[in-house]
């Protein structure tokens, strides 16, 4: 069983930066692609990035030149910098990883873009 952990969300005014982090914990995995999803409230689940285990990113439309993917295999960490913050941007964020034998899902972390 992986767990993740998402950390880094907060307030921030349009405009802004923000950095989410995504620990993954467990034994014996390892992560092939990873994605960060949000969700606004009253709104479906949307994917926002995805990264495959040899680095190649994709983005939304919506975020395309704004948000970065990134992660550490050696860590099994996967980041989402988040620059030029957007009220749209409001959200729950979640990490997203696919393992051998299945995906998993972080707890979620609220974004608030709000001046």
């Amino acid at each position: 069983q992986v767990q993740l952990v998402e950390s880094g969300g907060g307030l921030v005014q349009p405009g802004g930066s923000l950095r989410l982090s995504c620990a993954a914990s467990g034994p014996r995995f390892s992560i092939n692609a990873a994605a960060w999803y949000r969700q606004a409230e009253g709104k479906e689940r949307e994917q926002v990035a995805t990264i495959s285990r040899s680095g190649m990113e994709n983005y939304g439309d919506s975020v395309k030149g704004r948000f970065t993917i990134s992660r550490d295999n050696a860590k099994n960490m996967v980041y989402l910098q988040m620059n030029n913050l957007k009220i749209e941007d409001t959200a729950v964020y979640y990490c997203n990883v696919l393992t051998v034998t299945r995906d998993y899902w972080g707890q979620g972390t609220r974004v608030t873009v709000s001046s």
